[in-house]
């Protein structure tokens, strides 16, 4: 699939934020999530995995226009288990943090994001960071002291980086990736996650993969959003979607689709619904209180009914583009 190259940074800023999220580069078991090198490229051929990128000659400048979405706070990075890297937007990160991230930013962190208790280490690097950030990693190597080996700060980093108490905000050919805390170097979007509750954020993302790949099956849903949450919390937001009508099914020969519910097929009243999601990421309506305004609890993904089963209920998404043609899928 081809289509519009990427160079300038209101390019990338098109790109991300008509995606919501992207891989940096392609990952064989997560074939339709789009990527930033397919999108640099202006196509899903033959484009590299990570473990080979550093030889293709679109890697360095690809990359550059990266970090400046990082250095201008147009987006943010995290880590995905596999040790891959996610760009999502700006206007989209306080739902993945409401999923993810320490509802107390601030404090020591505790707990990995497999539930383990957080090393000793990776204590230690947050302290540094809160107190000088943001760093490279040999300026923290340093002023963590005893000088760590290289992969110990790499894994206390990751550890970090995981449960979202820390993110890499640049990186310098001489010096490599800097690191800061999240709730500094991010302070919106951690204060816009404050009123959104964890199944609205799955919910939200959800709704956002659906209009970046078109369709997907129910196994590929799952298959990437796994990486974030249970897959029983996954197939609940789901249902609570389908119960609002925001979702519909599509036969592709013998598989059953997931989409977006077609805006041909809904009322005059999902007319004014579809018109408030685009206000929803506006100035005037912090995305806190819009979620608070909609009652978007955990109670109605636990199988309950659905609010208001008359008419559709608002999408927790940033806007459906008026266009759902293709997009750059890696």
């Amino acid at each position: 699939m081809a289509g519009n190259a990427i160079r300038t940074l209101e390019d990338a800023r098109s790109f991300l934020e008509e995606v919501g999220f992207c891989l940096m580069y392609p990952v064989r078991s997560l074939p339709l999530v789009p990527t930033f090198m397919g999108a640099y490229a202006g196509s899903t051929e033959g484009l590299p995995e990570a473990k080979h990128a550093f030889s293709d000659p679109r890697t360095q400048p690809a990359t550059e226009l990266m970090v400046r979405l990082l250095r201008e706070r147009i987006a943010l990075e995290v880590n995905l288990p596999g040790d891959i890297s996610l760009l999502i937007s700006a206007s989209l990160f306080p739902f993945f943090y409401a999923l993810v991230g320490d509802r107390n930013a601030k404090a020591l962190p505790k707990i990995k994001a497999q539930g383990a208790k957080v090393s000793p280490l990776a204590i230690k690097v947050f302290e540094v960071l809160q107190k000088s950030g943001p760093l490279s990693k040999a300026k923290l190597r340093e002023l963590v002291g005893h000088e760590p080996a290289h992969a110990a700060l790499d894994r206390a980093l990751n550890e970090l980086w995981a449960i979202l108490k820390i993110t890499r905000v640049d990186y310098r050919k001489e010096e490599g990736a800097f690191w800061d805390v999240l709730y500094r170097w991010a302070p919106e979007a951690v204060n816009q996650s404050v009123g959104v509750t964890a199944p609205g954020g799955l919910t939200a993302l959800l709704s956002k993969y659906l209009e970046a790949v078109i369709a997907a099956d129910q196994e590929e849903i799952e298959r990437f959003f796994s990486t974030l949450a249970p897959r029983q919390r996954i197939r609940e937001a789901i249902n609570a979607l389908q119960a609002a009508r925001e979702l519909s099914f599509l036969s592709v020969g013998a598989r059953t689709l997931i989409r977006m519910t077609p805006m041909a097929e809904e009322t005059k009243t999902t007319k004014t619904r579809t018109m408030n999601k685009r206000q929803l990421f506006s100035n005037k309506t912090p995305v806190s209180e819009t979620f608070k305004s909609e009652n978007f609890e955990a109670e109605s993904l636990g199988g309950e009914s659905v609010k208001d089963k008359s008419s559709p209920r608002k999408s927790p998404i940033a806007k459906r583009p008026a266009d759902q043609g293709r997009r750059l899928r890696g």
